[in-house]
């Protein structure tokens, strides 16, 4: 039987727009819905000059998670540290980021920890031995983290770069589809069987504009036992969510 994550838990993704916030927010829904406390946090939110809602508001909306919190907020969106730059705002510290997760542990059953854009993306500075560290995955080690992905062409190649470079890191890691398409094509159904061994769940494209109530009931079913879901036959799966 698989053992659901607990403790802190890095929600990073092959690129931007693949979906972090839509996964991070079911993941939360179906850890509540199995009795489990989780928390919910941002380190870097960008592009807030716009007025809309952050990430960790739109995962309160669809999932309501005990707690979130974001850490950092910048104007443009670009990536957090040159946010912080262009925008001559304090960046990003990695140890601040660090005591956060560790404050909300000690809470919780969960915590997720959202990070901005793909994994390798600048978040802010550390001071280490007289270098600067730009590498969020750093900070946690020995966790595991999960990759959101894109179900279309060229997903492989970049799952498999954000796995390598985890799995450098000692950071264990699976895969969740963000969006799977209404009409999937030969190319998603030959990405689905190559990433089936790495995968964690997979999510219907719309998810996130879904009524939060419905969104918070069929959460379970888009994930796998390890992120609390009860997800074990995917190609029944796709081919319902298509």
């Amino acid at each position: 039987m698989t053992v659901p994550w607990t403790g802190a838990v890095l929600v990073t993704g092959t690129d931007t727009e693949v979906g972090k916030t839509v996964v991070t927010a079911a993941i939360t829904a179906a850890a509540q819905a199995a009795g489990m406390r989780v928390a919910v946090i941002k380190p870097g939110q960008t592009g807030t000059a716009t007025g809309e809602p952050g990430d960790v508001d739109s995962v309160t909306r669809l999932a309501a998670p005990l707690t979130g919190r974001t850490l950092a907020s910048f104007p443009d969106p670009l990536a957090p540290l040159a946010a912080a730059r262009v925008a001559e705002l304090e960046p990003l510290e990695f140890y601040t980021a660090v005591d956060a997760v560790r404050e909300e542990v000690d809470k919780h059953d969960l915590v997720l920890i959202e990070g901005a854009g793909g994994l390798l993306v600048p978040m802010g500075l550390a001071s280490v031995g007289g270098t600067v560290d730009r590498r969020g995955p750093r900070g946690v080690a020995g966790r595991p983290a999960v990759v959101v992905a894109r179900a279309g062409l060229g997903t492989l190649n970049h799952t498999a770069l954000t796995l390598e470079a985890l799995e450098r890191r000692a950071v264990p890691a699976g895969v969740v589809i963000g969006a799977w398409p209404t009409q999937p094509e030969l190319v998603h159904w030959a990405n689905l069987t190559d990433l089936v061994p790495n995968l964690l769940g997979a999510l219907p494209m719309g998810a996130g504009a879904m009524d939060p109530g419905v969104f918070r009931r069929s959460a379970p079913g888009w994930l796998t036992p390890a992120l609390y879901g009860v997800l074990d036959n995917w190609r029944a799966w796709a081919e319902d969510a298509g």
